[in-house]
């Protein structure tokens, strides 16, 4: 899934702005999702990725970079 497509996901379910969705973004810190927002942004890329995040990979999609990186290598 192309970058921008997993920013608009994010801006869309977390409600912060797209500029601030970068790379090196970590969810919690820099775009202020909290644990409710993190579930919704989960479920909203399993759904526009085709794929299932099994939970115990959910811990390590800290920053966007980490969510690229697992969805790149986790294509349906």
């Amino acid at each position: 899934m192309e970058f921008e497509k997993v920013r608009d996901i994010i801006v869309e379910t977390i409600g912060c702005d797209a500029e601030q969705v970068t790379l090196t973004a970590t969810l919690a810190e820099d775009l202020g999702a909290d644990s409710l927002a993190s579930v919704e942004l989960v479920m909203a890329l399993e759904e526009a990725a085709g794929i299932s995040i099994d939970d115990g990979d959910v811990a390590a999609l800290k920053t966007v970079g980490n969510i690229m990186n697992y969805l790149a290598s986790h294509k349906a």
